[in-house]
């Protein structure tokens, strides 16, 4: 090569080296989306959505998602309620089509303000997002332990007139009760309340979820994938634009349902900051602030998890304050359900294991409820409230 030439050659080959490492070090930071949000605008009083637009001012918050998979919940919930509400045995396969969103199973419920059509036409199904931060082999098995209860509750509700004893099923007062004296509605809703929205909110969509692209617009959308994901835990918590707005240690100041709900009524300590962390966390992800946005995640994560702890050991103590068998039965099936629900503790490293010891030990028994004593109770909630630092 001639010595110009082969300068020349050594010129645009540094050039080019210097050009690609440009581009690398350029890659690195992706200029944000949007302008930032500052943090100090946030207060307990502000709408979830308000300071969350883009550069046309429109919206970048979708909570249809969650907010339909909390009316599915509802719905299902409503129905399991109709064999006391209405004096009537329940249909087995009904409530598994509803479950999987299969057959147009949803019909209208203008009391909770659902909308069947809208819930049937989704595709989304709560199946689907049971125990979905489990494996494949536990998730399935979550699953087809409700479809199992479900038949089980069907079963149950044939005795709706039927006053319960031990050994029988039927009602305790208000309440439908299997042989063994437990509330299978309360099973049903209190293990959706954790294998639905405690673990897909806090163990998918505010952890392995944190991952999730932010700085491109999901196709044909206004949002990123990471906001996204943040408003569907926001929108299975609460169909509320303020959580909880108004609330005082005593009066609830929403109406709120499910996780919402017990966040209130067992963690008062902390239930007031749970808005303030949805929407600090919100604005973190406008503001690409991962340490902000890790921050509040940990924290909606870990409160939730106290407040179905404390709620497992405050309805077994109901169980010892109860003064007929209607109110300690009922007492026990919402503590079972909740005793069930913390498997999906993982901010307190809880598994199954842990859970199943104390179900297996307070109603393995033939008769179940009808066969609990104050030390099988006290043995429970001393090992709850160890574990959970209560």
């Amino acid at each position: 090569m001639p010595k110009n030439n082969l300068k020349l050659h050594f010129i645009w080959l540094f050039a080019s080296l210097l050009g690609f490492s440009s581009c690398e070090n350029s890659s690195d930071v992706v200029p944000n989306l949007r302008s930032k949000v500052d943090y100090s605008l946030l207060t307990p009083s502000t709408p979830y959505k308000q300071y969350f637009i883009d550069a046309k001012g429109d919206t970048t918050v979708d909570l249809k998602s969650g907010n339909t998979r909390y009316k599915m919940f509802a719905a299902l919930n409503y129905y399991l309620g109709a064999a006391v509400r209405d004096n009537k045995a329940l249909d087995a396969n009904l409530m598994k089509a509803m479950y999987a969103n299969s057959a147009n199973s949803f019909t209208d419920i203008a009391s909770l303000k659902i909308v069947g059509t809208d819930l049937n036409t989704s595709g989304l199904a709560l199946r689907n997002s049971t125990a979905s931060s489990k494996s494949t082999s536990e998730a399935e098995f979550a699953r087809t332990r409700l479809d199992a209860l479900f038949v089980e509750i069907a079963t149950v509700s044939n005795s709706f007139a039927t006053t319960a004893s031990k050994g029988v099923a039927g009602k305790l007062g208000t309440y439908l009760v299997d042989s063994k004296g437990i509330e299978t509605a309360q099973i049903i809703q209190k293990s959706l309340i954790g294998a639905l929205q405690l673990d897909y909110i806090g163990n998918v969509l505010l952890t392995t979820g944190l991952t999730a692209d932010n700085y491109t617009l999901v196709s044909g959308k206004k949002y990123t994938a990471l906001e996204h994901n943040w408003d569907e835990a926001y929108g299975l918590l609460t169909l509320n634009p303020i959580y909880l707005a108004g609330s005082t240690d005593a009066v609830r100041g929403t109406s709120e349902s499910f996780l919402g709900s017990y966040i209130w009524e067992y963690n008062k300590a902390s239930y007031a900051n749970f808005h303030s962390a949805f929407l600090k966390g919100r604005a973190a992800i406008v503001n690409n602030d991962l340490t902000e946005l890790k921050k509040q995640a940990a924290f909606i994560r870990t409160e939730s998890e106290k407040a179905i702890a404390s709620a497992a050991v405050g309805y077994l103590a109901k169980w010892k304050t109860g003064t007929t068998d209607a109110a300690r039965a009922h007492a026990i099936g919402e503590g079972l359900g909740f005793i069930y629900s913390l498997r999906y503790c993982t901010s307190y490293n809880v598994d199954a294991k842990f859970s199943d010891d104390i179900l297996t030990a307070l109603i393995s028994s033939p008769n179940g409820f009808w066969d609990l004593t104050n030390d099988k109770i006290n043995v429970a909630s001393a090992a709850i409230s160890t574990k959970f630092k209560l």
